[in-house]
């Protein structure tokens, strides 16, 4: 049995699970997280599956990421927990809630909704697919390379902070690549649960982003969150929490307390 790897911040019974997106990782959320820690909160910034520093596997689908989080909370002894989930990481948090609503006290969902998103990674699995490490010796040298392939340079910065030294002159790259770039169906696959959560719910979503539409996307939401609130986080895309830091810890705060 595996159990996540994780960055716990804080300290406290008040703990706060936070799940990052695809090719992300925990510590993409750590400035947010300090700022939990001061109001209180004992924040969990996990990896999921082939990202960051937990283990790799040939397997990777929501069913299984649902359950390394009871299995990371059950290590932990955890029995109920706030749990914030973005994009890829908003819908193993909309899984488990629906699968283990009595360990979720409230939830927070990130620029996602529950249906299905057709893959939209492909470009940038095939640059990531074709750095060779044999040759690759910099971060320098890697950013040019992936430069080819990834042309908007937030993307490219965002990814190459999955860059880690293996040993001595030896990078590496946290995500397996190897899987994840045959699981993009996986990743866009609609969340299917014949529950529904009946606890505070919010759904944030960045105004410039196209991953939730408030209009469209409502009705499918309310169906499994029936008490959920949907809130524009004005002037951000996908990445929300980067991108507009203030503006979403304000909103978060507010609702959580």
């Amino acid at each position: 049995m595996y159990i996540l790897n994780s960055n716990i911040i804080g300290s406290g019974d008040n703990h706060l699970i936070i799940l990052h997106g695809f090719l992300g990782m925990g510590d993409n959320w750590k400035s947010q997280a300090k700022n939990l820690v001061e109001k209180g909160y004992c924040v969990h910034l996990v990896d999921q599956r082939n990202h960051g520093r937990s283990f790799w596997s040939d397997v990777f689908d929501y069913d299984s990421m649902v359950e390394d989080l009871r299995i990371y909370l059950d290590h932990h002894g955890l029995s109920q927990v706030i749990l914030l989930g973005h994009s890829m990481g908003g819908k193993t948090a909309m899984g488990f809630a629906l699968e283990h609503a009595d360990r979720i006290q409230k939830l927070i969902i990130a620029d996602i909704a529950p249906k299905y998103y057709a893959p939209h990674h492909q470009k940038i699995l095939a640059g990531l697919s074709t750095l060779n490490f044999e040759e690759i010796s910099s971060r320098k040298v890697a950013a040019e390379h992936l430069e080819n392939y990834i042309p908007d340079l937030g993307t490219r910065q965002f990814l190459l902070k999955n860059l880690h030294w293996v040993s001595e002159g030896q990078l590496g790259f946290r995500p397996n690549i190897a899987v994840l770039k045959n699981a993009v169906e996986s990743i866009g696959a609609a969340i299917v649960s014949q529950n529904s959560f009946h606890k505070p719910t919010l759904f944030l979503f960045g105004g410039n982003s196209n991953y939730i539409n408030p209009h469209k996307d409502k009705e499918m939401i309310l169906q499994y969150f029936p008490k959920a609130e949907i809130i524009e986080i004005m002037g951000a895309g996908h990445w929300l929490h980067a991108e507009q830091p203030q503006l979403f810890f304000k909103t978060l705060i507010d609702w959580l307390t």
